[in-house]
């Protein structure tokens, strides 16, 4: 197995019993593509009683919703499997576990994580999980300190950018983020009657001024080992459990693009959920979404001030009172980039669950309008929202 061949359920089963690290090998008998994202093959590997053991992954040579017409590097394998192991090393109780990875194949061993449950698709059935936000929240201050120069010797630091360049993916995230909701493009997707709302991004000056700034800052500011693409389908969730996984996106970037990332999802929710349940339900979740990003921000600040005075290593990043500094430079960036993902989840390519699955069209274009109202508003207000109380009133006003 060491030249690149797509693999087939009968493969990962192979590859399962040589490289999952299952005491009885050959009791694993039997395989399952559950892949739904736009990159991969993804096969669960089910043991002779039906148990799901093993998870076996491979990155496909081109955008998979598109076709081999948008071919992709396979590096991105070795960047993800990398990405993961180095953040499970500094936070393993919220990183998926990866057991093997194979950069000829582009394939990668990790644990099943049948015992948990897509939170995405959680959020969508107002299902709660109150533990999740504070868990998540610790992931991105534990990966995020200890990948960025607060912790890392300025050496390895360097070496690691080089490591960890990743410019195809990150010109997929550029275009979906920065370029083509705020243009007519044909992979746009949004409700007709909602043309007028979003033809008014594509001639925002200061909208666009903006967003070309949080760009600017997506391309230059190294600050820490990203995921890329942290979002609330690319986390799992069981009672007292979360587990982050899908780091192909993973780049040296700014923290507040994954802080950002997570909290833009959690808002997109917020505002689909009057589509998505019956009324008090929905109001009754609206508040816990409201107290999930509450918690994620806090729980995530909490620990990087924690750790940042506990176990900076640079000598003039550990004078007193620069962590807090550098934190609230996070909030505003953050703050920028969760309306960028509130935008490009509603007016671009990648649309979500949490709208696809609203039945009413009228309703839908409703919560679409919120959100990207919610996400405008974000953008511009972001040097001018103090805190994650202001913050939770701006998303109150939207409605």
């Amino acid at each position: 197995m060491s030249q690149y061949r797509t693999f087939t359920a009968a493969d990962a089963v192979e590859y399962a019993r040589e490289f999952g690290g299952i005491a009885d090998p050959q009791s694993l008998v039997s395989s399952q593509e559950i892949g739904d994202g736009n990159l991969n093959l993804v096969f669960k590997i089910f043991d002779r009683d039906d148990v799901s053991r093993i998870v076996v992954k491979q990155a496909l040579p081109y955008v998979r919703c598109v076709g081999e017409s948008w071919p992709l590097t396979l590096d991105r394998a070795r960047i993800e499997a990398e990405v993961l192991q180095i953040h499970g090393q500094f936070c393993p109780a919220h990183t998926v576990k990866i057991l093997h990875y194979d950069p000829a194949l582009a394939v990668m061993v990790m644990e099943d994580l049948s015992s948990h449950a897509i939170w995405r698709g959680e959020q969508v059935k107002g299902i709660d999980y109150p533990q999740a936000a504070a868990q998540l929240g610790e992931y991105l201050a534990q990966t995020l300190f200890h990948t960025s120069d607060f912790y890392q010797h300025p050496y390895q630091k360097k070496a690691d950018v080089i490591r960890f360049t990743n410019p195809e993916l990150c010109d997929i995230t550029e275009e979906l983020f920065f370029n083509e909701p705020y243009e007519v493009h044909e992979r746009n997707g949004y409700p007709r009657a909602l043309e007028s709302l979003v033809a008014q991004l594509r001639t925002d000056d200061e909208l666009r001024q903006k967003v070309a700034g949080l760009k600017h800052r997506f391309l230059s500011n190294a600050e820490a080992l990203l995921h890329g693409d942290v979002h609330s389908g690319s986390i799992f969730v069981a009672e007292n459990s979360l587990k982050v996984i899908d780091a192909e996106f993973g780049f040296y970037g700014p923290m507040g693009f994954d802080v950002g990332s997570a909290l833009g999802n959690l808002l997109i929710n917020y505002c689909a959920l009057p589509g998505l349940l019956a009324p008090r339900e929905a109001a009754d979740a609206r508040e816990k979404r409201l107290d999930d990003v509450r918690t994620t921000w806090q729980s995530f600040a909490e620990g990087f001030l924690a750790l940042a005075a506990e176990k900076t290593r640079d000598r003039a990043l550990a004078y007193p009172g620069y962590a807090a500094e550098f934190l609230a430079k996070v909030w505003r960036d953050t703050l920028g980039y969760c309306g960028t993902e509130l935008i490009r989840r509603t007016v671009g390519m990648s649309q979500v669950a949490d709208i696809k699955t609203i039945q009413d069209e009228v309703m839908k274009a409703e919560c679409v309008r919120q959100a990207i109202t919610l996400g405008r508003t974000l953008i511009l207000a972001a040097d001018h929202v103090e805190n994650i109380d202001a913050l939770i009133a701006r998303v109150r006003q939207n409605g």
